[in-house]
């Protein structure tokens, strides 16, 4: 075997190629030298089938009942009904209002309380506890401040008399 055509093989290429990694150039120069050359084919042809060996052995069999469910999405498929497409048409354009008149929505109401989802209901009863807390503190730090308004004007008054 010629030398130089076993460091080509052993250069890696053939290995990009059967990989699929191999540039567009790198796939023509190998197959101009699977033409040409019989070692580098019959390389290629055992590399092929030393790729297909490992895939086979690190395979992972699919479950026992996935044929199961291919068969019933495809038995599905052809079961259903064929229909044929509808025509498409352009829907007609919209009529803008006026730029002088309001817009409304009509809405009719039968009862005078709103629904909400359970979950919310939470929500609101505690934003409306805390509301009453925050409520009372504010309250409560107001007469506080007042209170400390009028003691420190009672304590100026008293200094001032002392002077």
């Amino acid at each position: 075997m010629n030398t130089e055509i076993q460091k080509y093989i052993d250069s890696g290429l053939l290995e990009a190629y059967v990989t699929g990694s191999a540039t567009p150039e790198e796939e023509r120069e190998v197959l101009f030298y699977k033409q040409r050359y019989p070692e580098v084919k019959d390389a290629l042809n055992q590399l092929e089938l030393d790729m297909e060996a490992m895939a086979f052995a690190m395979a992972i069999p699919p479950p026992p009942t996935a044929w199961d469910r291919i068969e019933t999405e495809i038995d599905d498929i052809i079961l259903r009904e064929r229909s044929e497409p509808t025509k498409f048409t352009e829907p007609e354009p919209k009529v803008a209002p006026e730029p002088d008149m309001p817009r409304y929505i009509d809405v009719q109401v039968q009862d005078s309380h709103m629904k909400i989802h359970k979950a919310w209901r939470w929500v609101f009863a505690a934003v409306f506890v805390l509301g009453k807390i925050f409520l009372g503190c504010a309250i409560y730090f107001y007469l506080e401040n007042r209170q400390a308004k009028q003691t420190i004007m009672e304590l100026k008054t008293e200094i001032k008399a002392l002077k």
